[in-house]
């Protein structure tokens, strides 16, 4: 692994080395085996637990980096097949560039429906990537080219798609069953389909009414066990000379439920927040949050802004609750002045399509911890 120093070793957003990154060795194996043995893989877990993370450290093992092409693919903010199309086609040629020329000449020689971007560098000679979404004129088309280009790589291939459940929601109504026909027929990758939509995912890959049907492996994601990511993070401030009382991480794993982001989002804080050679202490939690929650006040007031007066009623009642239950029942919307039982299932339908609270079995939560202390304070 490359070494890669950063200031603050609390890193939030992204991976860097295996220095940084916590754990999840059983995890690791557990996708190594199942791709070298032919079989995908359904990561299904609620977001910002870790599972990018996870995909993103696996790809840097030097096993599977030498013996793989790696292609890592978010689907977040597509909504259309052709969307899809588009940034798997991209994030292929973005990870050819390293490559031989050939390589990326044939890119363009088998997807010929993107030839029409191919730009040469005015000062270098070099190709690149010139297209925009508007140039994909026949999705299903460029969809074959791109399998039969992977189907001609030098080695096998390993495609991770993240968010995958989005695919549910294209206008097109075939899309799971053309993906299922394409995947099935292609010898030289495996999948990882990774997912934050649990009943949406399990559907997708446990209905036998659905194309993904027993297409792959499942695998869950739980937080990092309390007393691994403590080891982890008292090395980490022993490394720059700064120490943490255990019980300050006990009390940030508690309050975020060892939800991965969250959790190294108020370490991060609480690192900067601590002098060189100091120790960091529970007196610091408090102002960690305040100036973590704060930080986002901006988007935070913006995203509710846009949020109808009956949901937003909803939404701000079960960040109040922090663990929502029998939301329907006439206590809970007499105590929050909500309209009527109908009302509030309506509302948190919606919010929860649009990812702003969680269901676990009959509780209810904002899914974004910082939001739900920023709106349970301000509101």
């Amino acid at each position: 692994m490359n070494e890669v120093y950063v200031k603050n070793p609390f890193v939030v957003g992204k991976y860097l080395s295996d220095e940084y990154f916590c754990d999840r060795v059983e995890e690791t194996n557990f996708l190594r085996k199942q791709i070298q043995n032919g079989r995908n893989v359904a990561l299904i877990s609620p977001r910002r637990i870790g599972k990018s993370g996870l995909i993103q450290h696996f790809f840097c093992q030097d096993d599977i980096k030498e013996n793989y092409h790696l292609f890592f693919v978010d689907i977040y903010a597509t909504t259309s097949l052709a969307e899809l199309v588009y940034t798997l086609g991209k994030e292929i040629y973005e990870q050819l560039k390293p490559q031989p020329t050939k390589w990326k000449e044939k890119f363009f020689q088998t997807i010929s429906s993107f030839r029409m971007g191919f730009k040469l560098d005015a000062m270098t000679g070099a190709p690149s990537f010139d297209l925009g979404l508007g140039d994909v004129q026949a999705p299903q088309t460029t969809l074959d080219e791109i399998f039969a280009y992977i189907e001609e790589a030098d080695k096998s291939c390993i495609i991770a798609i993240d968010e995958f459940q989005q695919i549910g929601e294209y206008a097109e109504k075939n899309v799971e069953a053309l993906l299922r026909t394409k995947i099935q027929k292609c010898t030289r990758a495996q999948f990882i389909f990774s997912g934050s939509k649990r009943h949406v995912m399990s559907n997708m890959f446990n209905s036998p009414s659905k194309p993904f049907y027993q297409s792959a492996i499942s695998m869950g994601l739980e937080p990092i066990p309390l007393n691994v990511y403590s080891d982890f993070a008292i090395c980490l401030f022993e490394k720059r000379d700064k120490h943490i009382e255990p019980a300050v991480i006990e009390k940030i794993w508690n309050l975020y439920d060892g939800y991965t982001w969250f959790v190294q989002m108020m370490m991060n804080e609480l690192f900067a927040l601590t002098k060189d050679g100091d120790t960091c202490k529970e007196g610091l939690i408090v102002g960690a949050q305040h100036n973590v929650v704060m930080s986002q006040e901006a988007s935070y007031m913006d995203l509710l802004s846009r949020i109808p007066p009956k949901q937003k009623a909803v939404l701000q009642a079960i960040a109040k609750e922090g663990v929502a239950v029998n939301i329907t029942s006439s206590k809970f919307i007499k105590k929050y002045n909500l309209n009527s039982a109908s009302s509030v299932q309506s509302a948190v339908k919606l919010l929860l399509k649009n990812d702003l609270i969680t269901q676990i079995d009959n509780t209810y939560r904002v899914y974004d911890y910082f939001f739900k202390e920023w709106l349970a304070k301000v509101y």
